[in-house]
């Protein structure tokens, strides 16, 4: 799965131009609900998740990431560890590219680590005084351990509405190559829609999301998503 985590941290280095980008850092976040293009990973319940991450001045970065899950009764997978590396470059001054690949590991029962798989991405990022742009795709060879095909397009706009204080708007939809092996609600795609709304206060970040899918089904239903997160620079 492409996490909120990892694509906010890649997202937020297409808004930053290389010479800022030697960096070795942590993140601790609390969310109400961790939740993958509007799915919930934690059963509806609160998450604990973690990260380090090093970016170099050339635009390479490599990191870590952990939460915590719950995937329901009948097995007891409770912890997703991943990993990711790529490359950002700055193409001119509006125009970035971030290019990378994840792997995605799943711990806690005899059987969690039949769901590993690997991710490629490409996001592209443009910045104007109208706010910054993303198209982003994700796609997987191998989803969830399961020899299938899998896709993700999005697209979002974030507007600054005042210093410190931001709005992002996104579009995003999966789509399984093979619905006899994947499938969501008996479908082999769903669309997600996510608004929310970013601030910092002193050493903390706040995110405030509304979000919601096409599928009709208690994990997948209109929610609202509080994290608050700390970064350490080490």
């Amino acid at each position: 799965m492409n996490k909120t985590l990892i694509a906010a941290a890649t997202t937020c280095l297409l808004t930053l131009s290389t010479s800022a980008l030697a960096d070795v850092s942590a993140t601790v976040n609390l969310a109400s609900d961790y939740t993958f293009n509007g799915v919930s990973q934690t059963g509806n319940d609160p998450a604990l998740q973690a990260s380090l991450d090093y970016a170099a001045d050339s635009g390479f970065y490599a990191g870590t990431w952990a939460s915590n899950v719950d995937f329901g009764s009948g097995e007891d997978t409770n912890i997703e560890w991943d990993a990711y590396v790529g490359q950002y470059f700055q193409l001119n001054d509006k125009i970035g590219l971030d290019t990378g690949i994840a792997y995605y590991t799943y711990h806690g029962d005899d059987a969690s680590d039949t769901y590993n798989y690997p991710e490629a991405y490409a996001k592209f990022g443009y910045s104007s005084s109208l706010g910054d742009s993303e198209v982003n795709f994700w796609y997987s060879w191998d989803y969830f351990g399961l020899d299938v095909s899998h896709y993700i397009a999005m697209i979002a706009h974030t507007v600054e509405v005042s210093p410190g204080h931001n709005i992002k708007v996104t579009f995003d939809r999966s789509t399984s190559a093979d619905e006899n092996k994947w499938a969501w609600d008996g479908k082999d795609a769903y669309n997600h829609y996510r608004v929310e709304y970013m601030t910092s206060w002193k050493t903390l970040d706040f995110d405030l999301a509304f979000e919601n899918t096409t599928m009709d089904y208690d994990a997948a239903d209109a929610r609202v998503v509080l994290s608050v997160s700390h970064t350490f620079s080490l």
